[in-house]
């Protein structure tokens, strides 16, 4: 059984940083892409950045030059960060991470970011 488990969130000022991870855990072989969302209050979930297999990335306009999706280990599954930085409060949401794994698409539980003006 494949696991996403999101840390790292928490309350922070405007400017402010903060650093989530997503640790994968489970029947895991290879590695797979990654993709951050996050769901703000009354809102749909939207994709803010992904990193492939290959450790390539990709970003939402609005977090460009903002936020990095990066891998702890690029051979390996393990762990994938998300550096947001200069936070605003518009970036308040729950932050969950996603990964398809051989066809099954897998959600973490969300990690909640709260920016205070």
């Amino acid at each position: 059984q494949v696991q996403l488990v999101e840390s790292g969130g928490g309350l922070v000022q405007a400017g402010g940083s903060l650093r989530l991870s997503c640790v994968a855990s489970g029947s895991i072989s290879g590695i797979y892409g990654v993709d951050w969302y996050r769901q703000g209050p009354g809102k749909q979930r939207d994709l803010v950045a992904g990193i492939t297999s290959g450790g390539d990335t990709a970003y939402a306009d609005s977090v460009k030059g903002r936020f990095t999706v990066s891998r702890a280990n690029a051979r390996a599954m393990n762990t994938v960060y998300l550096q947001m930085n200069n936070l605003k409060p518009e970036d308040t949401a729950v932050y969950y991470c996603y990964s398809a794994i051989r066809g099954t698409a897998y959600w973490g539980q969300g990690t909640q970011v709260t920016v205070s003006p």
